[in-house]
């Protein structure tokens, strides 16, 4: 029985199962950008060239729709690990990085195929 106890004490402090104390914060909110200016900016840095126009991938990632978190998107194109260049703060300031992200989200999902009537011959 002791054992038992144990095992239960052990896991709950080792896993986190001890309740709020050990609850991961909520994702940060992505800062508010403008989409347009976003969308500009996609273009005029050549981001498209490997993202496509409508950041639908290519050589590069698919990055819309549905971009991954803010904070995410932010340390990768801060600091890349694959064959993308570092945008840093210099080159790309936040306040442009939250409109490509702004710009991103503004994405739409692209119609379900089954609503396309030449795809379904």
């Amino acid at each position: 029985m002791r054992y038992w106890i144990f095992v239960l004490s052990f896991t709950t402090i080792v896993f986190g199962l001890a309740g709020p104390a050990h609850a991961q914060a909520p994702a940060a909110a992505a800062p508010s950008g403008n989409a347009a200016n976003g969308k500009k900016i996609f273009a005029s840095y050549g981001c498209y060239q490997c993202h496509g126009y409508e950041a639908q991938g290519g050589p590069g990632a698919r990055l819309a729709p549905r971009p991954i978190a803010f904070a995410a998107f932010s340390k990768y194109v801060r600091q890349p690990t694959g064959e993308m260049p570092p945008y840093t703060a210099k080159v790309v300031s936040d306040k442009e990085l939250a409109d490509i992200y702004s710009f991103l989200q503004s994405i739409a999902q692209p119609p379900a195929v089954k609503s396309i009537p030449l795809l379904n011959n």
